[in-house]
This record gives structure tokens, sequence and C-alpha cells, in this order.
């Protein structure tokens, strides 16, 4: 099962906004606010590599106020 760690940067004050649309996401296994140079941490599992990348390009980083995301896969 393909897993990653996605950080997100945002625009400053939206943090609450962005986790939240995080949330409603589905294949999200858990979602935080951080401090430091990222303002997210998100933990996402699916089913394939595919699902994997289309979650990431087409839903996370389409999120309103997303600045720029880093993915880090999990290697298993």
């Amino acid at each position: 099962m393909p897993s990653a760690y996605v950080l997100f940067n945002t625009e400053s004050g939206s943090e609450e906004q962005v986790l939240n649309e995080i949330k409603k996401i589905e294949d999200i296994a858990e979602a935080s606010i951080s401090y430091g140079v990222y303002d997210i941490i998100v933990k996402v599992k699916t089913e394939t590599d595919k699902e994997l990348k289309e979650l990431v390009t087409f839903k996370l980083r389409r999120i309103h106020n997303v600045r720029s995301t880093l993915t880090l896969r999990i290697i298993e």
C-alpha cells in the first residue's frame, strides 16, 4: 500500500482552513499543523502509486491557499 508524507506551505493565517479541507479528502491517514519551515504535515495512504500521484497532484496541491508542497514517498 503506497504511502507518503506531504509537507505544505500555506498562505499566512490560512493553516486551519487548509487543514480542514485536507481532512475532508479520502486516503488521508493523519494531518497536523506544524511549526517551522512547513505549516502542515499530512500522511497519505492509497491503494496504488497512480492513486497517490493523483491525490497529491489533483487534490492536495489544488486546495485554495496552498503555496507549495513537498512529497516524501515512504519505502516499505
